[in-house]
């Protein structure tokens, strides 16, 4: 447990708080391309700002301050000829990658971005999307670096057809066997953590333990300050960022990114739209009503009763904490090794924000722009030669892949 003074320096993202100063100094996902692409400028919410994304005069687009009314919902969407822009507001650069508008909106010179597969694959190679989820940013995160929780929050009673199960997480069989990742999950829900400082955040490896001198290893990132770089499939990763709108509400925003094959982006938009209204992206199911849950459902097929989706689980899981989660009451154990040290490298960044000594993960490394990867994948290895496996499996997938995916 922590003390509410840490927890509030460690959530709070307004302009003056400690954990929003450092989310200011890296790109921040602001929208979506196809968002603008009705328009010529659309409102975002992002950092506690009321923001709009526009052209200025030399017809480069930039983030501008938006006239706001004080009661107007986190996620506002108004139309593009009711926004005002403020005169005297703050400007920021934008950049776009792959699908994305990223935003920086701290002093000085932007970063690089760093050589991260999401950002090099070509665009037939890489899908965007976005969801909203109404709780603070960091309980957001704290899920998607806890490998433990997939074989508990995520656990399907039934394995399905991983024929039928592209675009859709834990819906393939595991490499070189035919066991379900569901299967795997289910039967081998206590992996040991392995957890390592990386020049881009945190390298997280949950190995589960099978039968006959055979481990499953999963490899997911936290991508410092606020993304986490996960395996879909043995063909895809998807690489998430939790942004905050303001303390109590945020946005995930993915990019799905193919190493064989171009994505099939209708049918993975088309997916994600039976799930997501527009234009807020916000979810169908949700705590008003009660996110369908459906208890024959957990009887049978489901740990939840929520249905197949497992961004709802998520979802239902961190809302259900709160706007912001109370830390002061919490138990951490041993499966919360990454979330652990995530904060204690979180904090050290503030500290060194603050005392204007020390570094902050990336951007004061002089190669952050030939940071590549990271390594993200599912592998069933030899269990005395897992490491070496692993990277091998990852290294073997690059060699295939039809775009530079050298590491």
């Amino acid at each position: 447990m922590i003390s509410q003074d840490l927890n509030d320096r460690i959530t709070r993202i307004g302009p003056d708080a400690p954990a929003g100063a450092v989310l200011r100094r890296y790109w921040q996902p602001a929208a979506l391309a196809e968002e603008l692409a009705q328009g010529d400028q659309v409102a975002v919410n992002l950092l506690g700002e009321r923001l709009v994304l526009t052209r200025n005069d030399a017809k480069d687009l930039v983030l501008a301050t938006r006239v706001a009314t004080p009661d107007e919902p986190p996620a506002f969407y108004p139309d593009a000829k009711d926004i005002a822009i403020d005169p005297q507001g703050p400007v920021y650069p934008v950049e776009n990658r792959k699908g994305l508008y990223f935003a920086y909106m701290g002093p000085g010179t932007p970063p690089d971005f760093p050589n991260f597969d999401c950002f090099r694959a070509p665009d037939s190679h890489v899908f965007a999307f976005k969801g909203l989820w109404e709780c603070n940013w960091l309980q957001a995160l704290e899920i998607g670096i806890d490998p433990a929780h997939a074989s508990f929050l995520h656990r399907f009673l039934e394995d399905e057809d991983t024929s039928e199960g592209y675009g859709k997480q834990f819906r393939d069989k595991a490499a070189h066997t035919d066991m379900p990742m569901t299967q795997i999950l289910r039967e081998y829900p206590r992996p040991d953590i392995d957890v390592q400082e990386t020049e881009f955040g945190l390298k997280i490896t949950a190995l589960r333990n099978l039968d006959n001198g055979l481990t499953h290893v999963r490899v997911t990132n936290q991508i410092f300050p606020e993304a986490i770089c996960i395996p879909m499939s043995r063909e895809m990763t998807i690489t998430q960022w939790h942004v905050p709108i303001d303390d109590k509400n945020c946005y995930w925003y993915t990019m799905f990114t193919s190493f064989q094959n171009p994505v099939n982006k209708a049918l993975m938009r088309e997916q994600r739209l039976k799930e997501h209204r527009l234009p807020d992206y916000a979810p169908l199911k949700n705590r008003a009503n009660d996110y369908h849950y459906d208890p024959a459902e957990q009887a049978s097929a489901t740990y939840t009763g929520m249905g197949l989706d497992i961004n709802v689980h998520d979802q239902w899981a961190v809302e259900g904490m709160g706007c912001i989660q109370d830390r002061t009451q919490e138990h951490l154990g041993r499966s919360d090794a990454a979330i652990i040290r995530y904060r204690r490298m979180l904090r050290a960044a503030i500290t060194a924000l603050e005392s204007g000594e020390g570094d902050l993960p990336m951007l004061n490394d002089p190669l952050a722009s030939g940071i590549v990867g990271p390594l993200s994948n599912d592998a069933i290895t030899n269990s005395d030669d897992w490491q070496n496996a692993s990277q091998q499996a990852d290294m073997a997938r690059r060699a295939a892949c039809p775009w530079d995916a050298t590491v």
